[in-house]
């Protein structure tokens, strides 16, 4: 299911900002981006997500900026600073050369400038904070997308209700001009057929294009789904199963069909069928 979110905060020692976003996946797949000081908390954040994320790809990526503040000033390394000096000495007697470093290239030159340390166990207390709340406001966008999946699935269930009832009352009829069909082409052959040689023709017919088990069994299906979207678990793999059994039983009435009308119905579910069946990837 797809689904995003993120959270920021600032304080002395900077900002720090959590970004979570999902894609669908069919199952739990977790993935972490984070400074290599905070990488301790990897372990514990990824068992926090699983406890309220059983289905999806989730990135989630922590950024830490160090902010300036007043105050703040540039201590030197001197020890370092003569080792610098040293070495360009040494390079300017044995090449010759005369040049003068530029001061800003040797600031950046790594051990110069003395950074003060940041004391991190507030840091991690704050990013544990923080991912609670990424991960709270993730999992209510997340539900709020269910609820509209719900909706969505629910009026495919319906669609195909109807289209149950239509092919329920359009099935006699069929049966009824097939065997109008049939009297009326042996009256024009001039055949004579034996009233118990068409009621055997007529039953084995009628057995053969009976779809009654296809539309009971469609209906027994939409109700396990209906039922499996109500219950408080993770049901996506459960609706994926539902969903091969629904598209099985509208392959089966479309190839018993004999009737245009029966047909374009039976195309109809499977049209609602793939639909739910897409988004169903979206669900836990």
């Amino acid at each position: 299911m797809t689904g995003y979110a993120r959270v920021e905060a600032s304080f002395a020692w900077g900002r720090l900002s959590w970004e979570l976003r999902s894609v669908n996946h069919r199952y739990f797949d977790v993935s972490f981006k984070v400074p290599e000081e905070f990488r301790g908390l990897e372990g514990e954040l990824r068992q926090a997500a699983g406890g309220r994320i059983t289905r999806g790809k989730v990135e989630c990526g922590l950024r830490y900026a160090r902010e300036t503040v007043a105050g703040d000033t540039i201590a030197l390394d001197r020890t370092r600073l003569a080792q610098i000096r040293a070495a360009l000495d040494a390079i300017a007697e044995d090449l010759g050369a005369t040049a003068v470093p530029e001061p800003m290239r040797v600031l950046g030159y790594p051990g110069v400038v003395k950074e003060e340390q940041a004391d991190f166990a507030p840091l991690l207390t704050e990013a544990r904070r923080l991912f609670k709340a990424a991960l709270e406001d993730f999992t209510a966008a997340r539900t709020r997308e269910g609820e509209r999946l719900l909706q969505f699935i629910n009026e495919r269930c319906d669609a195909i209700d109807a289209l149950v009832a239509q092919v329920r009352a359009r099935h006699p009829l069929v049966r009824d001009q097939w065997l109008a069909r049939l009297q009326a082409r042996c009256a024009e052959l001039g055949v004579e057929i034996e009233p118990q040689r068409l009621a055997q023709e007529v039953a084995l017919t009628a057995q053969r294009l009976d779809v009654e088990e296809e539309m009971s069994r469609l209906l027994s299906h939409l109700e396990e789904v209906r039922q499996s979207l109500q219950r408080g678990e993770s049901v996506g793999r459960r609706l994926d199963f539902l969903m091969q059994e629904l598209n099985r039983e509208a392959n089966t009435l479309s190839s018993k069909s004999q009737d245009a009308e029966m047909t374009r119905c039976a195309v109809e579910m499977k049209v609602a069928i793939e639909q739910m069946r897409e988004q169903v990837q979206n669900i836990e």
